[in-house]
């Protein structure tokens, strides 16, 4: 064993979790890396910690044996906090059909134009965040999913604090942003507020329909499906599926954009590089830069679950453990991305790996609802920025939270970012 390790065994245990979740915030994959060869599995009192890429497969894998429990006090009935239930299929295979996945080029080119509008209009100042990583997913919000009467600022709010308590406010974790309550106060507000525009929004809809207007939007086309009684999807799904697309689409598009920005333009011939792929117009090269990028910088190094009942992690291996039913689990997927036995040259920028051998829209039953629409809309903001932004990049500020709050940028005279 080495340094990490050493120092936990000489913690107290009330204080090891604390300072692995440091190392984990500040030095991942070197703390991972020495998880990976000497405690793939490690468990302190709050959680467990696993570190390979087998292990966290396991975990995700089987949401009959880890589950997503913890989600439940957050999201209520929404089928995202169940697992393999009829109801959690039902409406995620709704939801898969109605994104209208054909537009996906449409899609990609919208965010191109609104990307590069945001940016050319601007001015000698720019904050990346507010101005163009969360601004434009609200755009899009706005545009493809019928939000189009919406206030941007109640949008972003409303997104924001879903987010926060139900992925930053766990028991397992110490929010330094605001305090646990006060985020689910938040987070109780907003979805007032959500959820009497919503209804708002499918009656004017509603009635536009029976006036016979066009239902090609898609708060339309689910409603048009509801009242078929084709399937069991009723104005409560409408409202909580709606909600949960606007929820999912602004604040990991915004976190992710930024975390590859903010890796590319790390290495000056890194960026050389990417500012070059950025100019041509076949994406596929870019795109791989970008997903390669957040390999190395995830908008989330772990996904949590829960442990229904007594489990075995590293089976048959020398490492053999069994998590008590009851356990949360984080699968550090971060540090699996990096896991030798699955990955070949972890440590060497590829951008050539296959983005269904990441994590970055996760994995199994939970993958990212939104991944296809993710992986167009991600690259193209970071894509748009590199090819047009004219800006000199400061420091993003965190606020003391999870998430980028605001990336200033001044006007650069050299024309680049930088």
């Amino acid at each position: 064993m080495s340094s990490y390790l050493q120092q936990l065994e000489t913690t107290p245990a009330d204080q090891r979790w604390p300072l692995a979740r440091q190392w984990l915030d500040a030095e991942p994959l070197a703390f991972t890396r020495e998880l990976r060869d000497y405690r793939p599995v490690l468990m302190l009192p709050e959680v467990t910690l696993v570190a390979t890429d087998r292990d966290c497969r396991e975990v995700l894998l089987r949401p009959d044996l880890f589950t997503v429990r913890l989600y439940r006090p957050k999201q209520g009935d929404y089928w995202m906090a169940q697992d393999d239930t009829t109801q959690h299929w039902r409406e995620k295979g709704v939801m898969r059909a109605v994104l209208d996945l054909e537009s996906l080029p449409h899609m990609r080119a919208w965010v191109g134009q609104e990307t590069a509008h945001r940016l050319t209009a601007a001015g000698d100042t720019l904050d990346v965040v507010n101005d163009v990583t969360r601004a434009v997913p609200i755009a899009f919000v706005q545009h493809w999913f019928g939000f189009a009467d919406s206030d941007a600022n109640a949008l972003k709010r409303w997104s924001y604090w879903n987010q926060m308590d139900a992925f930053w406010n766990q028991p397992f974790q110490a929010p330094g942003f605001a305090t646990p309550d006060q985020i689910t106060a938040e987070r109780n507000a907003a979805n007032t507020e959500m959820r009497g525009y919503l209804s708002q929004l499918i009656q004017s809809r509603a009635a536009a329909l029976q006036a016979g207007e066009d239902g090609s939007d898609m708060v339309s086309r689910l409603l048009l499906l509801s009242g078929s009684q084709a399937i069991r999807f009723d104005p409560k799904a409408v409202v909580l599926n709606v909600g949960g697309l606007l929820i999912g689409a602004v604040e990991t598009t915004s976190h992710g954009a930024v975390n590859a920005l903010a890796f590319l333009m790390a290495d000056p011939e890194r960026l050389a590089a990417a500012c070059a792929a950025a100019r041509d117009d076949d994406t596929a090269a870019f795109d791989g830069m970008v997903f390669e990028a957040l390999r190395f910088a995830p908008a989330f190094g772990y996904f949590f679950r829960t442990a229904e009942r007594d489990a075995t992690l590293a089976r048959g291996t020398d490492y053999e453990i069994v998590v008590p039913a009851g356990t949360t689990v984080l699968a550090l997927t971060h540090s699996a991305m990096f896991d030798p036995a699955a990955v070949a040259h972890p440590e060497r920028f590829d951008p050539s790996r296959a983005l269904r051998d990441t994590y970055t829209f996760g994995l199994g039953l939970h993958e990212c609802l939104g991944r296809a629409i993710g992986a167009v809309m991600i690259p193209e903001i970071v894509r748009q920025t590199l090819s047009i932004a004219d800006f000199r990049a400061g420091e993003i500020d965190r606020a003391g939270g999870p998430v980028p709050e605001s990336w200033p940028w001044v006007r650069n005279a050299e024309g680049s970012a930088s």
